[in-house]
């Protein structure tokens, strides 16, 4: 019999249906050692108990205080906006949980190495759900660096665009407050760039930014507020292993509904991503001869990262598998009794990114970001 680990998702929403059928779908396809436990839904809001019911959850709260001190949870999932992560991590931690928590993992940096800290210190799994480390394709292509395909690492490009909000009347929300978000496109989704850059080149050494807010106002109940967060932002990179790094985030890219693509050039040859096309990798190797170009490679086959745990070769896969991955990350680190990647530490490490990015656009100049030292790759 599995020992079981007994789970509190905090927030029900759109994340929340993520997580929940993540939790409900893993041990059908991964087994990581233990048995992952519905217990209890936290969230606000009318349709609580409704939802709770469909996902499978075995009761609900609409405190989250309840949900770190109940001693009947083992481990804590934080999908709440930014500014409430750290306190909720801190009590999670104080109380022994393990946590998941969502991206980015702070307000930033200092508030992220506090986390860190009370993690390491309550002797806690910790983990960021940096979920697309988690596509299939993606970690063929960190095995490829690894083994040197690529050869020496020339450069990289992500970008990550989106449109909702597009249209100058798209209603004010908590992601246009930067109290409540952090940031906007530059740590929403600068956040899974960072990320994919450290986790495919390396550590960042010093950053040059630019950002713009292009709808500098929007409604709330007819009262116009004003946007305090980046509608896109753009950076260039160093890298300490001397490769350079051009990367873009927006919300305003018409046509772009969630289009996070990345390409990594090197001395044998280049590889690049998109995740409207999740499913497939496209790989150059230098010296094929009349044979040159990029070949398409359907990553869907049993060899492949996590895909040989779903379905035949060419059945492929969505977003929604990338958080059955993690949670199976997540739950074998516990079952294993270590530390997971990504953890808190590289998620604090993300931070020190997006903090010298933030300095750079304001101070118009190269900003060194700290050292990295232990952390996951």
């Amino acid at each position: 019999m599995k020992r079981a680990i007994h789970i509190g998702l905090i927030g029900h929403k759109f994340m929340g249906k993520a997580h929940s059928h993540a939790l409900r779908d893993l041990a059908m396809f991964f087994d990581p050692g233990v048995q992952p436990v519905m217990q209890t839904l936290c969230g606000l809001g009318d349709d609580l108990e409704e939802t709770a019911r469909r996902y499978g959850w075995l009761s609900t709260t609409s405190r989250w205080q309840d949900v770190v001190a109940d001693p009947a949870i083992d481990a804590v999932s934080i999908l709440t906006p930014g500014r409430l992560h750290c306190e909720m991590a801190l009590a999670a931690a104080a109380n022994g949980k393990h946590i998941l928590c969502e991206k980015p993992l702070a307000l930033d940096a200092a508030e992220a190495a506090r986390m860190y800290a009370a993690a390491e210190a309550a002797g806690i799994r910790h983990m960021v759900n940096f979920n697309y480390r988690r596509v299939p394709a993606v970690a063929l292509a960190r095995q490829w660096i690894e083994e040197g395909r690529l050869g020496r690492i020339f450069h990289i490009r992500c970008s990550y665009q989106q449109d909702w909000p597009l249209d100058p009347e798209t209603p004010f929300v908590w992601r246009f407050d930067k109290s409540v978000a952090g940031a906007g496109s530059m740590a929403d989704k600068g956040s899974h760039v960072v990320d994919l850059a450290r986790y495919l080149v390396g550590e960042f050494a010093e950053v040059a930014a630019a950002t713009e807010i292009f709808v500098k106002q929007r409604k709330e109940d007819g009262v116009q507020r004003e946007v305090t967060t980046d509608d896109a932002a753009v950076f260039t990179a160093r890298f300490h292993n001397g490769a350079l790094g051009l990367f873009l985030t927006s919300r305003m890219a018409a046509g772009h509904k969630n289009r996070l693509a990345v390409e990594v050039n090197g001395s044998k040859g280049s590889l690049r991503w998109d995740l409207e096309r999740l499913n497939e990798l496209e790989v150059y190797t230098a010296g094929d001869g009349s044979a040159a170009g990029f070949r398409n490679v359907m990553v869907t086959e049993a060899s492949h990262p996590y895909a040989g745990a779903w379905w035949p070769p060419g059945h492929v896969l969505g977003w929604e598998h990338t958080f059955v991955h993690q949670y199976y990350e997540f739950l074998k680190s516990i079952a294993e009794q270590r530390q997971p990647a990504p953890s808190f530490l590289d998620g604090l490490r993300n931070h020190e990114v997006l903090d010298a990015v933030a300095q750079a656009a304001v101070e118009k100049r190269w900003i060194e970001v700290p050292r990295a030292r232990g952390a996951e790759a």
